[in-house]
């Protein structure tokens, strides 16, 4: 069974830093592309950032670029999201997805976790 489970949300004041952690099982992560795909109330999923199987190819939305890092671990079955400076619109659940490429469409991805709460606020 695939399971992606992230870690690392909580309650950070405006200009504050979380790292969050996506740690996978049941799947070989080295034949993966990994991405960050949030989700605030009442609005759609956004795709936030994205890192191809070798990591040497890496997307970020432009709402984040300069400010989040996507990283990822193979060996550790392991990909982050270090976030710094966030802003209160940055406040949402935060998921990892898998997919055979990089990706934007959350369409592509084929599994996601369950999500971390990012809570932005002062």
């Amino acid at each position: 069974e695939v399971q992606l489970v992230e870690s690392g949300g909580g309650l950070v004041q405006p200009g504050g830093s979380l790292r969050l952690s996506c740690a996978a099982s049941g799947l070989r992560l080295s034949s993966y592309s990994m991405s960050w795909v949030r989700q605030a109330p009442g609005k759609g999923p956004e795709w936030v950032a994205g890192i191809n199987i070798d990591g040497d190819k890496i997307g970020g939305a432009d709402s984040v670029k300069g400010r989040f890092v996507i990283s990822r671990e193979n060996t550790k079955k392991a990909v982050d999201l270090q976030m710094n400076n966030l802003k209160p619109e940055d406040a949402a659940v935060y998921y990892c997805a898998v997919s055979t490429g990089l990706y934007v469409l959350p369409s592509y991805y084929t599994h996601w976790g369950q999500g971390t709460q990012v809570t932005v606020s002062s």
